[in-house]
């Protein structure tokens, strides 16, 4: 076993063992590692330290689709020379791989079809985190993208990792850290090569490997759909009475108190809500996402800064 998975250690290979050879007794972790030592199968590897976890105020993975996870795995070159750069989506609770697609472009156009299919074929998540490049995330007010002006109209809320800290992601990262260790190092000859590798070890992954996160569980021991169906017709967004509604025009301008304010052509068509905070300020939503604040006094639209965080 060791040797069909060079990377698996004595508690992941027991597990398995265990599972798959229940009539077998077999020796502890411990042993399993002193015979593979023995044998040449584990090389001795120097201790790191490790990097205390970020604290984040994102929405807690307790159950599976309260978090979904999507990213874009770092791009390397197959071996005609190909750029390949995967769509990866995994739930947070359970790691169960959703997809690992390769796609022509990293862009709405090519990322929409396949959360499509998942939404379709799984449900909705309650939120979906990723990091701040594109298609996930714009520089428009509150970084809102066109897709996830979309998520947010289904109710699924957007979680965006701050710059340079993939850890606010890390059972993600560490997923992507696993799959180039496996089948992208080397790389496959083609696309279509590399695509049908990322699919076996995508099986494996979800209905055979054990993981120690899910005392020694597989994710898909874990993983249920979603009860949220992806609705036939896109809902609108709906806000409570108290707030003051003004819809978006094609110009990605809105007219408040006697004057146009450019907003986003991202938001073109869609109401934007204001909330009252005291006599001179406004607070702008679109959905539950805080977009920016409007000064009374100044007539002018204040986008929300951003606290430049100390290294993750």
């Amino acid at each position: 076993m060791r040797e069909r998975h060079p990377r698996w250690g004595p508690r992941k290979l027991r597990a398995w063992l265990n599972r798959n050879r229940p009539r077998t007794e077999w020796p502890s972790a411990s042993t399993i590692g002193r015979i593979l030592l023995r044998h040449g199968q584990i090389a001795p590897r120097r201790r790191s330290r490790r990097t205390p976890p970020y604290a984040q105020p994102f929405r807690t993975c307790l159950e599976p689709n309260a978090v979904w996870c999507a990213d874009f795995k770092g791009w390397f070159r197959t071996g005609d020379g190909k750029r390949c750069e995967p769509l990866t989506v995994s739930d947070a609770h359970s790691r169960f791989v959703r997809a690992c697609r390769v796609l022509p472009a990293t862009t709405q156009a090519s990322v929409r079809p396949v959360f499509e299919a998942l939404f379709r074929n799984y449900g909705l998540p309650w939120a979906i985190r990723t990091d701040n490049g594109a298609p996930f995330a714009s520089k428009a007010l509150g970084g809102l993208s066109r897709l996830a002006v979309w998520w947010i109209k289904l109710g699924i809320i957007p979680e965006r990792i701050d710059p340079g800290c993939p850890e606010q992601n890390g059972r993600h990262e560490r997923f992507h850290r696993t799959l180039k260790e496996e089948v992208a190092s080397p790389p496959r000859q083609s696309l279509f090569e590399q695509q049908q590798a990322f699919d076996r070890f995508c099986q494996e992954y979800n209905f055979d490997r054990p993981h120690e996160a899910l005392d020694n569980r597989t994710p898909d021991q874990i993983y249920s759909p979603s009860p949220r169906p992806y609705p036939s017709r896109l809902p609108e967004i709906v806000y409570p009475d108290h707030l003051i509604i003004r819809k978006v025009r094609p110009s990605g301008r809105l007219h408040w108190h006697g004057k146009e304010h450019y907003i986003s052509e991202t938001l073109i068509g869609e109401p934007v809500a204001f909330e009252p905070i005291d006599d001179r300020y406004f607070q702008l939503y679109y959905g539950p996402i805080k977009i920016a604040r409007y000064d009374e006094a100044k007539k002018k639209i204040i986008k929300p800064k951003h606290k430049k965080r100390k290294r993750c």
